[in-house]
């Protein structure tokens, strides 16, 4: 009794809030479903690191091995993810219609103006490191996110990837409300013809080859993450590893998944986390996936003026990295303007496309901003 009561005292304001925050993540990953495989770790993980009374860090042991292997010194566990997901694409609606490879690189706009817009509060508040860190956050992809926070440097790695991470599972929420903002119920109700083409099991095969070269020469620094994204995939197209595909698209991708989740926990220590800073993060990263949907949806209106085929400016705002729910997001939207209208395998080549652009995007920041 004598100890609660000690630790009672010793409970700070941070640290409740800390559980707060904790409680509501936990909650969106079991009730909402909402990312639940890390959402659940981060938010049992911000519980855990902030009782009072307790280092359950400490100087040695099996906890503090983990964070340090797995966060602190270790870049392997967002790589090893990408295998996954790469295992779990189908690049053919991609490979049908090329031309939505140009709205998945459109879409990752709000990042550099998230960047010039960070970067711009000043270095009393943020350096040009944390500045690319957060910009990122607007390709609503966590292993990037991860990757270019940790290989930066930046001391804002758990709120950002906390942040990013949040607001990829609010893209249900999030997107339709900004689509409807620059869309006009005409423009939502546009049909969009698809083309079955039948993808040559060569062409699966050569397409994450090729697009591995073509990374590696434009940003050698992507290739950490493209490389791997694209082994995944052809690991999947390949046709003679099916048992290491299943294996790489469930049990690594979420292993992965749950290792990253519980040692980004273990940085959200109350006296770190609840910062000004961290409130400007999730309003910086807010802006960024804002503009990533309304420069998606905006090209896809500027190809119109020059297109006979009119593209549904919503599959524009798949061009982010949060595959499949923007896909998802774009179908129901479209079903809702019109109930015969299909969007999702337009939605889907270009939500893959985007993991592909955002990916090089990764490598461009830690390129240019790593040697500046």
């Amino acid at each position: 009794m004598e100890y609660l009561l000690e630790a009672i005292d010793a409970l700070t304001w941070q640290q409740v809030v800390m559980w707060v925050i904790g409680g509501v993540l936990i909650f969106l990953a079991i009730r909402k479903k909402m990312e639940p495989s890390l959402l659940l770790p981060i938010g049992f993980g911000a519980i855990l690191v902030n009782i009072p009374g307790t280092n359950v860090l400490g100087d040695t042991g099996i906890i503090q091995w983990l964070f340090k292997v797995g966060i602190e010194a270790s870049e392997a566990m967002p790589i090893l993810l990408f295998i996954g997901i790469g295992a779990m694409i189908d690049f053919g609606p991609l490979l049908s219609n090329p031309k939505l490879f140009l709205l998945g690189g459109a879409a990752q706009f709000g990042i550099f103006i998230t960047i010039l817009l960070a970067a711009l509060i000043g270095n009393d508040t943020f350096s040009l490191i944390d500045a690319a860190s957060i910009g990122i956050i607007g390709a609503a992809d966590g292993p990037t996110a991860i990757l270019v926070a940790q290989t930066l440097g930046t001391e804002y790695l758990a709120p950002i990837v906390v942040v990013a991470y949040s607001y990829m599972a609010l893209v249900p929420i999030i997107q339709p409300a900004v689509i409807k903002c620059i869309t006009t119920p005409a423009e939502r109700r546009i049909h969009m013809n698809y083309s079955n083409r039948t993808v040559s099991k060569t062409t699966r095969i050569m397409f994450p080859i090729i697009v591995t070269l073509v990374a590696g020469l434009i940003a050698p620094a992507s290739l950490a993450l493209v490389g791997f994204l694209m082994f995944g995939n052809l690991i999947r197209e390949c046709g003679v590893l099916d048992s290491l595909s299943d294996s790489a698209q469930n049990v690594l991708a979420n292993l992965i998944t749950l290792l990253l989740g519980i040692t980004i926990a273990f940085q959200m220590q109350a006296e770190k986390f609840i910062t000004w800073q961290t409130l400007m993060i999730m309003g910086l990263g807010l802006f960024a996936f804002v503009f990533d949907t309304v420069g998606g949806v905006m090209f896809a209106k500027f190809l119109n003026l020059f297109s006979k085929n009119k593209i549904n400016p919503m599959v524009g705002a798949a061009g982010i990295s949060a595959f499949p729910m923007a896909s998802r997001v774009v179908q129901k939207m479209g079903l809702e303007a019109d109930p015969s209208n299909h969007l999702l395998m337009h939605a889907v080549g270009t939500n893959v496309s985007g993991q592909i652009a955002s990916a090089i995007v990764g490598g461009l920041i830690i390129g240019l901003v790593g040697v500046a």
